[in-house]
């Protein structure tokens, strides 16, 4: 069942490897996997952040108090520190890629996506181990989610170049993107579609933008 589950979370890094084939993504076949296997390998740089950062709750939480606390552990616990682990993978990645000029933000987003796709399988595979039940929802979630996320991300690490206010503007937008998926899917079942609706919609958006830049005239 666990491998089944992997090959049903590896499909979306399929899917999207040849979408970038077909569009001409500017990411090599190469390049591609090692932004996949840097993103899932971003995952452990997160969890060991995870761990400087205590769990809130109960007397711990002080004046944050029971919603507070909540918020706190899912957007700044969670999602902020999984967003960072990514962006500075990718720091040490777009280097190596050359990945610079006046492209830089497109080829960032391409990388993105893919490596958040990384993440999304990695996490698949580790609910997987513990929870088959919650690992089937995150799986058909998480990839879009992660996807989303990643590009956002990706995009703000190849766009430094462009001032403080772009890249800390893409990088909120992909926490709180992945907070307010965090904190939906813990809610009602209303909530949790919802969630996978506005996590869908965030990796359409990203897709779609990609999609609008490949069309646009490179000297543009």
């Amino acid at each position: 069942m666990l491998l089944f589950l992997i090959l049903i979370a590896a499909l979306p890094a399929l899917l999207l490897f040849l979408w970038y084939r077909l569009a001409r993504c500017p990411l090599s076949p190469g390049w591609f996997l090692v932004f996949l296997f840097g993103g899932a390998s971003s995952m452990f740089l997160a969890l060991l952040l995870q761990r400087l950062i205590p769990v809130l709750s109960g007397p711990a939480a002080g004046p944050l108090g029971g919603i507070g606390s909540v918020i706190f552990n899912l957007f700044c616990r969670i999602a902020a520190t999984e967003e960072l682990s990514r962006f500075l993978v990718f720091m040490i990645l777009f280097p190596l890629a050359r990945i610079r000029g006046e492209n830089a933000v497109l080829r960032g987003s391409v990388a993105g996506l893919a490596a958040g796709l990384g993440f999304a399988l990695m996490e698949s595979a580790a609910y997987g181990a513990s929870d088959m039940g919650i690992a089937l929802l995150r799986t058909v979630t998480s990839a879009p989610l992660h996807g989303a996320c990643g590009a956002r991300v990706g995009a703000a690490a190849a766009g430094l170049g462009e001032g403080p206010l772009p890249v800390t503007m893409r990088v909120l937008s992909a926490i709180a993107i992945h907070g307010m998926y965090n904190f939906m899917i813990l809610g009602s079942r209303i909530l949790a579609i919802m969630a996978i609706l506005a996590a869908i919609c965030a990796l359409a958006s990203s897709v779609l933008s990609i999609r609008a830049q490949l069309k646009a005239p490179l000297a543009s």
